[in-house]
């Protein structure tokens, strides 16, 4: 579960500040696929970034109980110079589990064939992303935070992910942020919208779609 409670973000500009989120508070229970509709631009990322504790807000709390995942799609924590195995090793290590289980997994999961062997540097965004998808799923996390991530890949891959997060239902939950209508529709079983700085709760998508197609 996350909580945010009057959470603040702003960045400065050269036209003045640019209030990301303005006072957002917002409940995302346990076991429970929340969806967040947003222009680009709306500030999706930043609060994914905040949901995990990447970034701070500048104002404003949050609480997580239990395990959360980086923000998938974002694959910035990667280091360039170690190969996609050696990230695998750092990562597996880092959250406490079996390193060559996940490593096995990674590797089948990403579908980079002699690339996982390779540094990241050489790797195409679609590859990084790939990876940190594959990385996430070979951890039990209690809550995934996906950016954009499952428009990644082929139809198959695609099929992969969605298998991945239903095999996962009955115990975790996901919260993911998309441009994409279908997307949110797809995983999600609530949904908000994050606009103007304000983040616009609904108990489902089709109610959100309204207000975000309107936009």
């Amino acid at each position: 579960m996350i909580e945010l409670r009057d959470v603040t973000k702003i960045y400065p500009t050269r036209g003045g500040v640019n209030v990301v989120l303005d006072g957002v508070s917002a409940d995302f229970p346990p076991r429970t696929n929340v969806g967040v509709l947003g222009a680009n631009g709306a500030g999706k990322s930043t609060l994914m970034r905040i949901l995990s504790g990447a970034e701070q807000p500048d104002a404003g709390r949050v609480r997580r109980r239990g395990r959360v995942s980086w923000p998938i799609g974002f694959s910035g924590g990667f280091s360039g110079s170690l190969t996609g195995i050696e990230n695998c090793q750092f990562v597996a290590r880092a959250y406490g589990v079996e390193v060559d289980e996940a490593v096995e997994f990674a590797f089948q999961f990403a579908e980079l064939g002699d690339y996982f062997y390779m540094p990241v540097r050489t790797y195409s965004s679609g590859m990084r992303a790939r990876l940190a998808f594959a990385l996430s799923m070979a951890v039990d996390f209690d809550v995934y935070l996906v950016d954009e991530v499952t428009a990644v890949g082929d139809a198959q891959f695609q099929k992969k992910c969605r298998a991945a997060f239903d095999e996962r239902r009955d115990r975790s939950s996901v919260i993911i942020v998309s441009h994409s209508l279908a997307t949110i529709k797809s995983y999600c079983d609530r949904c908000a919208v994050l606009q103007g700085g304000k983040l616009h709760h609904f108990d489902s998508v089709d109610e959100a779609a309204s207000l975000y197609e309107a936009a």
